[in-house]
């Protein structure tokens, strides 16, 4: 097989796998879960309330705004992620269908949030 030919064959067999990897990527980009942020300041949610679909992924943006450290929970579900004062982070969750409080452990008094899963 001439040179030119083979250096051919080698530069279409490798455009056409980036092609699949590219396509991949897409693929995966486009399957990224819905996401909501969720802010907390002094130990209050906001939103307070958020209506989300039942039975897939979700992910849930954490901002603690606050001076303290906020502890997101929902024991039932089994969902735990603690803050430090002005740290971000996320939670990805599959919420069955229904009502789902979830607290600031740090402030029970101000520090729910009702999401309903629909």
């Amino acid at each position: 097989m001439p040179a030119s030919l083979a250096h051919l064959l080698f530069v279409l067999a490798l455009w056409t796998g980036l092609g699949w990897a590219t396509e991949g990527r897409a693929q995966a980009a486009a399957a990224a879960p819905p996401t909501w942020t969720i802010t907390v300041h002094d130990g209050v949610f906001t939103p307070k309330r958020l209506e989300v679909p039942a039975g897939q992924r979700i992910k849930f943006i954490l901002r603690n705004e606050g001076p303290g450290p906020l502890e997101f929970e929902n024991a039932d579900l089994h969902v735990e992620k603690i803050l430090a004062a002005g740290a971000e982070s996320f939670v990805v969750v599959k919420l069955p269908p229904g009502e789902h409080m979830f607290v600031d452990e740090f402030n029970i008094a101000t520090g729910e949030l009702l999401v309903i899963a629909k």
